[in-house]
């Protein structure tokens, strides 16, 4: 009887009657340390962080996507001062300036336990960050959203969830894919007009990345593997495809400065004569969804838009 005692005790030590690990056991784990690899080496993080700051717009809404309710977030680059699609789920988060210029004592003011940045914005502040706490920098904010994604996940130690909210993304995709049939043929052109410059949009950008994997056609100016080219107006040829999706940066207001710019440049006889300006073809979207936000959440928005505009059911 004693032996089966000690037998017992021994095999119920790391679990509660129902079967779940014991406190001991939980705590155990949370205090686990584990090394992410990423843009700048390695970092050890100790547990599931509790308190995140975001240094990356995209970064935000993969969070949220996982949870994550961060202490502290850079600004939307549109928004008072998040996204539409975000703010309620950002009630009370912090806002620590642009996502190109941080704010260094505010961060630290946070205290927080895990902060995610990048290395094509922040490499520069890199050292100062990991003094205040450990630091994990994806390697760069074009292309693949999916690999910082999971990268945050790993970070955050939400990779189990991670995988379960990409493989179901993933579904959605397939699932629209199957059903446009032989509109994939459709050549998708799109299009950036800002102050500064204008675009065409090749398959290295967001929006890019989920044409690519829906199999949807583009026109041969866009269909490389690249990010962008700057256009003159001789160029506005480049920009023509079987339809147009054409964003404005800046607030979209008449007196915006790209949206003159996008003004002068559609109203050019050579825009007017594009195949998509005569079949009227050329929509205007939301920049926020086609190129801003640039994470999971936005990478659903825009498969809806995708799927309403070839009228596929979901």
């Amino acid at each position: 009887m004693l032996i089966a005692g000690c037998g017992n005790t021994t095999d119920s030590k790391n679990e509660t009657p129902d079967g779940s690990p014991a406190a001991s056991t939980a705590a155990a784990k949370q205090d686990e340390v584990r090394t992410v690899k990423h843009a700048m080496g390695e970092t050890q993080i100790k547990g599931t962080p509790q308190r995140v700051v975001i240094l990356t717009n995209e970064g935000t809404e993969d969070l949220l996507t996982l949870g994550v309710k961060p202490v502290g977030a850079v600004k939307s680059w549109i928004g008072s001062p998040w996204y539409d699609h975000i703010k309620t789920d950002m009630e009370g988060v912090q806002d620590v300036g642009e996502e190109t210029q941080p704010n260094l004592e505010m961060i630290a003011g946070l205290k927080p336990d895990l902060i995610i940045g990048n290395k094509v914005r922040h490499e520069k502040i890199y050292e100062q960050l990991k003094q205040i706490a450990p630091t994990v920098f994806a390697a760069d904010l074009r292309g693949d959203w999916k690999k910082n994604f999971a990268l945050y996940a790993e970070a955050v130690n939400k990779k189990a969830e991670g995988e379960k909210a990409m493989a179901d993304f993933d579904q959605r995709v397939a699932d629209v894919k199957a059903k446009l049939g032989d509109k994939t043929a459709t050549k998708v052109s799109v299009v950036r007009f800002s102050s500064a410059d204008v675009r065409i949009y090749q398959e290295q950008t967001f929006s890019g990345v989920l044409l690519k994997q829906l199999g949807i056609a583009r026109p041969a100016s866009q269909a490389k593997d690249q990010f962008m080219e700057q256009l003159t107006k001789e160029r506005i040829p480049d920009m023509d495809g079987d339809v147009l999706f054409y964003f404005v940066s800046g607030t979209g207001n008449s007196g915006d400065a790209s949206t003159k710019v996008a003004k002068e440049w559609t109203e050019d006889p050579l825009f007017k004569n594009l195949q998509v300006s005569k079949n009227n073809k050329a929509f205007q979207v939301n920049e926020v969804v086609w190129n801003l936000a640039g994470g999971y959440k936005a990478a659903n928005l825009l498969l809806d838009e995708i799927a309403k505009y070839f009228e596929v059911a979901q």
